[in-house]
């Protein structure tokens, strides 16, 4: 019996292979094109569970004139309608930029189990950046937080939002 042999070019060998992570943040890249599209700062948020999309959200807050509509919000609201439950144990939230102070405190509020974020914001970032929101002592949830996931092409998109506009 003859054995099976796989050629692979020299190319495909070179390409490393796409992370779960990576995957899921460029749908949530997708979501923050569509909030450049519609004249909002590009940040896009996808909520996920075993590998399932459950809800998504891009930053609305210009054109619902509300200040909570931001990426990360709209997609917990979603997240929870789809699950019929506030609580998003089990969950990631992907998100394009790291989540300010409000959304950090949402998503430690619906108890999501991991959030996974592209671009810092050291003017905002309570994920690290300007100050630590999920690891503030006495809180009765803990979310394991991951920066940098495709960093440059989501700093790429706002960069070149905010550029555009001056």
């Amino acid at each position: 019996m003859d054995e099976l042999v796989f050629y692979r070019s020299e190319q495909e060998m070179s390409i490393p292979q796409m992370t779960t992570d990576e995957r899921f943040m460029l749908l949530a890249l997708e979501q923050a094109r569509a909030a450049a599209a519609a004249g909002e700062v590009p940040v896009g948020a996808v909520l996920v569970r075993e590998e399932e999309v459950i809800a998504t959200g891009w930053n609305r807050p210009i054109q619902t004139c509300d200040p909570t509509a931001h990426a990360e919000m709209l997609a917990l609201r979603s997240g929870g309608l789809a699950l019929h439950d506030y609580r998003l144990g089990g969950t990631t939230l992907y998100v394009t930029l790291e989540p300010c102070l409000m959304c950090a405190a949402a998503i430690v509020h619906a108890r999501v189990q991991r959030v996974v974020f592209g671009a810092w914001d050291p003017r905002a970032g309570a994920a690290g950046s300007l100050l630590d929101a999920f690891r503030l002592p006495g809180l009765n949830h803990r979310a394991d937080v991951f920066g940098g996931v495709l960093a440059s092409d989501c700093q790429e998109l706002l960069h070149g939002f905010f550029a555009a506009r001056r």
